[in-house]
């Protein structure tokens, strides 16, 4: 009798000790702050400098429809992530995967959002690995541009060995400084890339007619810039996760401050968006690069703070954002599957090795960011686009045609379409620029 009478208080004590351990849900006192410059972090990443290349891709029209489509229906699928965080009265979904579980059932839940989070986080852990070797390569070709150049997989190797430094950092709340430098970041480098834009005044003989040569060029460009736009905006991947850091309790809910955090946070996307966007193709028109600091060829100390200010954001969106989920699924699975005891040796293992595999991957592949745009249109767009429609849909089921039913069912629409169409055109960049990929580049 002793023996069941202590088992269950052993095994309370023990998950306890458990959820007090691991990254999610090891700190619940953040501010509503915290959230708006976590969910900025999470979406103002290296793709706002491509926006005014998908406008060119787009055209002036689709362009701006596309982009303040995908703000407002984003915003009200974060909107509703929020509220279904405490659905159930003395519970939090902490994780995606957990609101999953609960709409679709425990194994069917996990099967469903789980590979299209990972896709998402680790591919833009790859992309950003690569990215940031190349913002700092940039950075030493500008300021010795007579000195010997130095391969893009040493520089990439120089900026993952910075987050074996950092990965002991355990929860959201203990970056969350990081996370703000990095929304400053964001904000100061978006604007620069706009009102530097400005300042260069409008290209000569500016062509705003779509990117390509043929019609096919056109759809396809047009398909591919669907992806581009669907990727900015990531942020419901790790919305549950943010939202687990907010204290809670009857009286005070989580999603009051962190709805108003998240609308915060979205006007500055919006900031940090639009202008750079319209005004780049305003400027430039279907000339622009894919990436406009490349575009704007101004002075070396404009471009020099551009692509540290760059850097800088890349470090920290990569490893305070993105990569802190897949920290917690990891060691949920050694910690409570594989019975390791909760330690920060362990931790340091998990994450040195994933660390050590992107550094890896971001290396050997080299065209890794062109593939982000395909998986991104099969994972992104359901997770941030119509996959909380669905589980919106399943677990309040209101009534037909009216505005709940009607806009989430409009917005499931627009996220299939999305789901077809931008991996379609980013297959065709693929392969038509696969001769010039050079591995270990």
């Amino acid at each position: 009798m002793e023996t069941t009478n202590i088992q269950p208080s052993e095994k309370s004590a023990k998950e306890k000790k458990i959820e007090d351990w691991l990254p999610i849900t090891s700190s619940r006192n953040a501010k509503w702050w915290y959230s708006a410059f976590h969910n900025v972090t999470a979406m103002v990443g290296a793709g706002v400098l491509s926006l005014p290349y998908a406008m060119s891709q787009l055209g002036w029209g689709p362009g701006i429809a596309v982009l303040v489509m995908s703000w407002i229906i984003t915003l009200y699928t974060l909107w509703q992530m929020v509220e279904m965080h405490e659905i159930v009265p003395g519970k939090r979904f902490d994780r995606y995967h957990e609101l999953g579980q609960h709409a679709f059932g425990e194994k069917l839940g996990l099967y469903i959002v789980v590979p299209q989070q990972l896709i998402v986080e680790i591919g833009t852990c790859i992309v950003y690995m690569v990215t940031g070797g190349k913002s700092l390569r940039k950075v030493h070709e500008t300021l010795c541009p007579d000195c010997k150049p130095i391969r893009t997989t040493f520089w990439i190797m120089i900026f993952a060995s910075i987050h074996f430094f950092l990965c002991l950092l355990p929860n959201f709340n203990s970056i969350s400084g990081v996370s703000l430098v990095a929304a400053v970041m964001s904000l100061t480098y978006s604007t620069i890339a706009w009102t530097a834009s400005l300042k260069k005044g409008v290209h000569e003989h500016v062509d705003y007619s779509p990117r390509g040569k043929t019609k096919n060029d056109h759809v396809f460009n047009f398909f591919s810039a669907l992806g581009d736009v669907a990727f900015s905006y990531a942020g419901h991947n790790v919305v549950l996760e943010i939202q687990a850091t907010i204290p809670s309790t009857p009286e005070k809910p989580s999603k009051g401050p962190m709805w108003k955090g998240v609308v915060v946070a979205y006007i500055i996307v919006a900031i940090c968006y639009f202008p750079v966007a319209f005004v780049g193709f305003y400027i430039f028109g279907s000339t622009v690069d894919d990436n406009i600091l490349i575009t704007l060829e101004n002075p070396i100390g404009l471009l020099l703070l551009l692509t540290c200010l760059l850097s800088s954001m890349l470090l920290e969106a990569f490893r305070c954002i993105f990569a802190m989920p897949v920290f917690d699924m990891i060691e949920t699975y050694m910690v409570k599957e594989k019975k390791c005891s909760p330690s920060n040796v362990l931790r340091f293992t998990i994450r040195a090795i994933y660390i050590g595999l992107t550094m890896f991957v971001g290396i050997s592949v080299p065209f890794f960011g062109g593939l982000l745009g395909f998986f991104g249109g099969f994972a992104l767009a359901p997770t941030s686009y119509y996959l909380p429609c669905i589980i919106w849909l399943t677990i309040y089921k209101p009534k037909t045609f009216s505005f709940s039913w009607c806009a989430n069912w409009l917005c499931i629409i627009i996220g299939v379409l999305l789901t077809i169409t931008a991996p379609i055109g980013a297959l065709r960049n693929i392969i038509l620029q696969a001769k010039t990929y050079k591995f270990f580049s």
